[in-house]
This record gives structure tokens, sequence and C-alpha cells, in this order.
């Protein structure tokens, strides 16, 4: 990244703990795709109420060569983002999404609109940082955990849904961008248990 990336506080009192979370974030993203140059995330609390929690919204702006991208993340009637980390979160999987797009249009993928498949995790191997995953046809697809964001594949177990791209790798097909289907229906898995 050519500039430090940056993270503001909108309205609300400046967390560390949170600022090095977002700066997490951001190093996800960087080890996606090399060709960001800059990165500028903004905390905030649009809404305000006074009979339940309140609500964080997270941007997340991404300076890339060719354009920016900019996610504005400020769903004001989920209660999840009550957690600023839940909103940086599902943000900054939006903004991985939108870099997913980008960096397909710059390579001129979209003319050839790589489809998108689905299948369920058979194997998962988290030490190692990789798994397979089976299509309906029962074909098995390798995939590497840099394939998916590191919250993703803290989620994963044998059985999860996911939608997923294939290209052809130096061994056979290998997914090359991995998604739960369903994200919200997950939740973290210890590591050891995830062993077959």
């Amino acid at each position: 990244m050519q500039t430090q990336p940056e993270v503001s506080f909108d309205g609300i009192p400046i967390d560390d703990a949170v600022r090095e979370a977002a700066l997490d974030h951001v190093a996800q993203l960087e080890r996606f795709s090399s060709q960001i140059t800059g990165c500028h995330v903004v905390v905030a609390m649009p809404h305000r109420r006074h009979r339940a929690g309140n609500l964080y919204s997270v941007r997340v702006d991404i300076l890339m060569p060719g354009g920016e991208i900019v996610v504005n993340h400020d769903h004001h009637q989920n209660r999840a983002h009550e957690d600023v980390y839940v909103a940086m979160r599902d943000a900054f999987d939006a903004a991985r999404r939108r870099l997913e797009d980008h960096v397909r249009r710059m390579r001129g993928e979209d003319k050839a609109h790589v489809p998108r498949l689905h299948g369920e995790i058979s194997q998962i191997f988290p030490l190692q940082g990789y798994g397979f995953i089976v299509t309906p046809d029962g074909r098995e697809v390798y995939f590497h955990h840099h394939a998916m964001s590191d919250d993703e594949f803290q989620m994963i177990d044998r059985g999860s849904e996911v939608v997923f791209t294939v290209e052809d790798g130096d061994n056979g097909p290998q997914a090359t961008v991995v998604h739960l289907a369903h994200p919200h229906r997950h939740h973290p898995v210890h590591p050891s248990s995830k062993e077959p």
C-alpha cells in the first residue's frame, strides 16, 4: 500500500482496540490484492436510539488503480450492529466482495463471467490451511484458506454450504473465491475440533 491506512471515528470516542481490528481487516484485504494503494475506514454511530442500543456504521474507502471502491455499511434495522465488531466484519465482507469484482473486471474476466457454484465442505484441515468442497454432482474441489476471509475460514466445518468459483490449477480444478452461503447461521469453531 502506497499510503498508510487510516481509521477515523465520527462522533464517537477513539477506541484503540477498534482501530487495531480495522487495521487487521485492511491487512486481510491487502493479502487478497496487492493493487490497493490506500484505504480509509470511518466508524460512526449515526442512529442513536433512546430505547435500544446504538447502531454502528462502518464506511470503507479503498483506492486502487482504475477506480475507488466505497462500501458504506449502515443497516439501521440490524440489531447485530450494536456490536461495532460485527458491523465492521459485515462492512469488510462487503468490501472484499466488491474488491473481488473489481479485480475480475481489471483482468477482463467479466466478459467470460466466471459462474458461481454451490457445494458443501467435505473435508477441512484448518492447521494446514486447506480443505475440499464437494459439488452436487459429486466432484471434490480443493481450496486454500486464502480463497476465504480469515473470519469465514474460522467458521466453516464439514457440511457448511458454500458458493465458489473454480479455476484450473497446477494439480487440477481449484476453488479460487469461496464464501459461506449462509454466514449468519455459523458460529466460530475451535480449530482442533475441525480436524478430520
